[in-house]
């Protein structure tokens, strides 16, 4: 996919809005990578939830991070267009 920077989507496996922003990601070629926190159990569980509120304290989903900068939360289309510059 095209490399915008470091791309990472902390998200549900049951969300519809964590699944459109995949697809959303996916559909612009985008390479970059995702975890479904709901699938994570134990230390790795809490270790994902602490780096995603570093970003999001609410630890609200989706999350998008780009770049460890750019914190993008629930599914915001233009948003994400915009900041992607595509």
């Amino acid at each position: 996919g095209k490399n915008k920077g470091k791309v990472i989507l902390y998200a549900l496996s049951t969300c519809v809005w964590c699944n459109k922003t995949k697809k959303l990601l996916e559909a612009l070629g985008v390479d970059f990578s995702y975890v479904y926190v709901d699938l994570l159990k134990g230390d790795e569980k809490e270790r994902i939830l602490n780096d995603m509120s570093h970003h999001n304290p609410v630890r609200s989903f989706p999350t998008l991070v780009i770049n460890d900068k750019t914190c993008i939360i629930g599914y915001q289309e233009k948003k994400i267009l915009e900041v992607l510059g595509e």
